[in-house]
């Protein structure tokens, strides 16, 4: 199981303590460092996971194709850890000591975004925000994209962290 005691932050304040937290990631085996600095969690586990899915699948994105491979992936939260990290710089060092990546590191969206820049899907692309079920309604829209004939692929999921 996955489950286990928090290790990522402090948790002591907090009547839970245990998490089934992400274990042994290293997001440098499917990122370079400046993507993994610009952006969250949440985008290097989608990365990743897409990165994955296209190896499982024999699915390679070219010119070919691109126009007709789509990306459905949405965030419960989007980046947390980006927003509460230029939050507390902004109280304690003023404006300056904001990111300038802070908005395109924490909006939900960009998920979707980042996966269709990366890997250069240029069919559809969208971002669905719908609580827990966020992954499984970005997999259904995904599918009626498909039926419809907007797409011949998606990739399509959530990510959170």
């Amino acid at each position: 199981s996955g489950v286990a005691k928090i290790t990522k932050f402090d948790a002591s304040g907090f009547k839970a303590q245990i998490a089934a937290e992400l274990k042994d990631f290293h997001p440098e085996d499917f990122l370079d460092k400046k993507k993994i600095r610009r952006t969250d969690s949440f985008i290097h586990y989608a990365l990743a996971a897409t990165s994955m899915a296209l190896d499982d699948a024999g699915l390679t994105i070219d010119s070919a194709n691109a126009s007709r491979v789509g990306v459905g992936v949405g965030s419960c939260a989007g980046g947390l850890v980006t927003y509460e990290k230029n939050l507390s710089a902004l109280q304690q060092e003023g404006p300056s000591s904001v990111s300038p990546f802070f908005l395109t590191g924490f909006i939900a969206n960009m998920a979707a975004a980042e996966i269709s820049m990366v890997f250069g899907a240029k069919g559809p692309s969208k971002c669905v925000v719908t609580a827990c079920a966020t992954g499984s309604d970005s997999i259904g829209d995904a599918f009626r994209l498909i039926q419809h004939g907007q797409a011949d692929a998606m990739i399509a999921g959530g990510s959170d962290a």
